[in-house]
Parts: C-alpha cells; sequence; structure tokens
C-alpha cells in the first residue's frame, strides 16, 4: 500500500484564483511533491479560502458606532471605524495672560508694520511671540523670518510669506465666517509647530495639464490615498481646489441639459475624487452633508452640506490669493515638480476631525488674528447669510459659473 498522501495547509498553498490555479495544477503539484489527483480534491477550498481575504480586504474591520444623524428611514446615519478615529491634536497654552487693547498701536512702536499696525504694541508683541511657538524651528525663533540686527527689514522670504499669511487668516476669520463659524482659525490650525504644514499638495508628476499623452494617466489607475486607494482620479485638488471649476455633476435627468445642467458623466469621477477626499479629511462618510436619497438635492441635504459648499471656495480662496501669488517668493526647495508653491485642502487643517482641533476656538487668546469687518463671501445661489436659498434652488446653484 502506497504512503498515505498529507496535504498542506490551504495558507501554504499559492494564492491564485481557482481558474489560475486549475490552469497551473500540473506544474504546482509537481513543485509540492503532490499527486495530481490530490491536488485536484483540494482546489475547491483552497481557491475558497485564499477569496475570502481577497474580499475582505475592501472592508474595515474593528468596532463601528453608529449615530443617527436625521429622520428615520432617510439613510442619514454616520458610522465612525473606532480604531480610525484621528485624536484631537494637543492645544499649546498662552504665553501669557492677554495684555489689555489699550496703549500705543504697534505701527506707531515698530517700523514697517503693513498687517497688524492697527493691534496694541503689546498685543502685537504676544502674538510675535506665539508664532515662534506655532511655526518656526525652535532653534531659530524669531530669527526665522527676522534679521536680529534689523528688525524691519523684509530680506527674509520668510517674513514676507508670514505676513501674507497674517492677511489670510485675518481674513477667514472675517470674510469666511461662513466655514469657520466663530471658531475661526489661527497659525497653530495649520501648521501645528511645523514650519510648514504637514498636509499640503502641489501639482504631480503626469497631472492633466500636461501637453502629452505619454505616460499620462491622468491621474486614474493608480494607487492613491486621496480618493481612498480607488481608480477616481487623484488629481483633484488641480482640478477644483483653485480656479473656478465647477464641482456639482448630479442632474435632475439621464441626459445632458445645457439649460439646466453643463456637467457630464465623465465629470462626475473626478468630482467623486474630491469628495473622497473630504470625507477622509473629515473622518466622516457621505451621509455627513448628503442624504441618500438624492445625494443632489440641497433640501435633503444636511446643513453640514452648506458649510463644506463655503469651505470647498475658501480654500479656492487661500491657494489662489494668498499662496499662489507668492510664487516669486519662494524658493525652489518649498515648490513643487512643477514649480508651483505647496498649497492647501481640506487635510491641511482638519486632520481627520469634522472640526479642526475638535472645534476648539484659539481665537479668545489671539483676537489680534480676526480682522476689521468685511464683507463676507457670498455663494452662486444666493446670499452668505441665507444658505436656504440655495437648498431651494439646485438647478440654479448648479449653473456653469
Amino acid at each position: 500500500m502506497s504512503p498515505r498522501t498529507t496535504l498542506p495547509p490551504a495558507a501554504a498553498l499559492p494564492a491564485l484564483p481557482r481558474t489560475a490555479a486549475l490552469l497551473a495544477l500540473p506544474r504546482t503539484a509537481a513543485l509540492l511533491g503532490l499527486p495530481r489527483t490530490a491536488a485536484l480534491l483540494s482546489l475547491p477550498r483552497t481557491a475558497a479560502l485564499v477569496a475570502l481575504p481577497l474580499l475582505l480586504a475592501g472592508c474595515e474591520l474593528g468596532p463601528k458606532q453608529s449615530q443617527q444623524t436625521g429622520y428615520r428611514g432617510a439613510g442619514l446615519d454616520q458610522i465612525t471605524n473606532l480604531s480610525l478615529v484621528a485624536k484631537q491634536a494637543a492645544i499649546p497654552a498662552p504665553l501669557y495672560a492677554l495684555p489689555p487693547e489699550g496703549g500705543e498701536r504697534a505701527s506707531e512702536v515698530y517700523q514697517n508694520v503693513k498687517v497688524l499696525g492697527d493691534v496694541s504694541a503689546e498685543r502685537f508683541n504676544l502674538l510675535m511671540a506665539s508664532m515662534s511657538q506655532w511655526v518656526a524651528p525652535p532653534e531659530q525663533g524669531c530669527t526665522y523670518c527676522h534679521n536680529p540686527e534689523n528688525m524691519a527689514s523684509d530680506e527674509k522670504y520668510t517674513k514676507i510669506v508670514a505676513r501674507r499669511m497674517l492677511q489670510m487668516t485675518r481674513t477667514l476669520n472675517t470674510r469666511w465666517a461662513s466655514h469657520v463659524q466663530k471658531t475661526g482659525v489661527t497659525c497653530w490650525t495649520c501648521h501645528r509647530g511645523n514650519a510648514v504644514p504637514e498636509y499640503r499638495w502641489a501639482e504631480t508628476e503626469g497631472n492633466v495639464t500636461m501637453r502629452t499623452i505619454v505616460g499620462n494617466k491622468h491621474g486614474q489607475n493608480t494607487p492613491d490615498q486621496t480618493v481612498g486607494y480607488s481608480s477616481l482620479p487623484s488629481n483633484a485638488f488641480e482640478n477644483y481646489l483653485r480656479g473656478t471649476a465647477q464641482i456639482r455633476v448630479a442632474a435632475g435627468s439621464a441626459f445632458p441639459d445645457p439649460a439646466k445642467h453643463h456637467a457630464s458623466i465623465k465629470d462626475a469621477e473626478a468630482s467623486y475624487g474630491l469628495m473622497m477626499h473630504v470625507s477622509q479629511s473629515l473622518g466622516v462618510n457621505c451621509t455627513y452633508c448628503h442624504n441618500t436619497q438624492s445625494f443632489r438635492s440641497w433640501s435633503l441635504s444636511r446643513a453640514q452640506r452648506a458649510t463644506a459648499y463655503y469651505g470647498i471656495r475658501m480654500v479656492r480662496d487661500v491657494n489662489d490669493r494668498y499662496i499662489s501669488s507668492l510664487t516669486p517668493v519662494f524658493p525652489a526647495y518649498r515648490k513643487g515638480p512643477h514649480g508651483d508653491p505647496y498649497k492647501v485642502n481640506c487635510m491641511t487643517c482638519h486632520q481627520g476631525l469634522s472640526k479642526p482641533l475638535g472645534g476648539v476656538s484659539m481665537l479668545a487668546d489671539n483676537p489680534m488674528l480676526v480682522g476689521p469687518p468685511v464683507p463676507v463671501a457670498a455663494p452662486e445661489g444666493g446670499p452668505a447669510e441665507d444658505a436656504r436659498e440655495a437648498f431651494r434652488q439646485p438647478e440654479e446653484i448648479t449653473k456653469k459659473q
């Protein structure tokens, strides 16, 4: 009697689909030292065991938390993977108590103060010290932006950039209150102690603006974290986080109607790529803003959709007006492969939380970063103070700009 043949465990067998394993059976059996019949009998079980982890590869294992955020039956639930929840970043304590507002202005005490001249000199000093903690490398401190022999000098490019960023921050806390609300932003919101924010972007190699199609995938079919490792275009930042490109693609009919909607079905992939980024940046799923009954309908959406609407336009304003305008100022090592400066996206501030820094405001200790009143930004479909108008006119707000 021939000795009994012992089959190796399924995990030790080649990880092949059933069809591929069948075609390679003679060679596989020979390599394993198995009779062909024995290998054939083990094939269904092996293929099933190999396929199981492949099918589950797209699932997120671990404990989940479900929270109903809308009416029952409306599909408005937030499913949170507790193992992936981002930790709230530490917020540095003020260096010292906020000085009273009275006294001489910064522009009266110091030279070449072009942005914060309306702030008291004492509060100006506090903000400068805080910025050294929030942004500047510890070993450099004030000298990161200033020449200690001539503090008024603009010879360092970092001082020019910092001045522009102060203008930006004060604008965000006034004009873009429709997004930042009363929480507001400070330098710490994005920088978190880094000279350059950790989360940033620039035009990538092989982006859609290239003049050749050779080797250009148009940002698709390459695993990329920004779109959840899907085949969606990963260059959504270049398309939608600068300029005025239309983002909405959902229409009220199956066919294009120039009178009501301009977007094509092809545009949907790029738009969904951006939505994947928004979802990951805020640590939420689609129903945080949308109602699954109709992703297009504003009247069925949550109020967070209007906040996100302003947020996308705020990011565009930051990238176009405040960062891209500094292109001649930034050195080459602060630019991307195509020579454009590093810009911001949703992750720059949110970093995995629906509200940056967990919704904690630092403005009470830094009121200097709130600029003078300016007109708030208005959407295409109605005034900023009444986003409900946009909800009532989905076709109007979707029209091509």
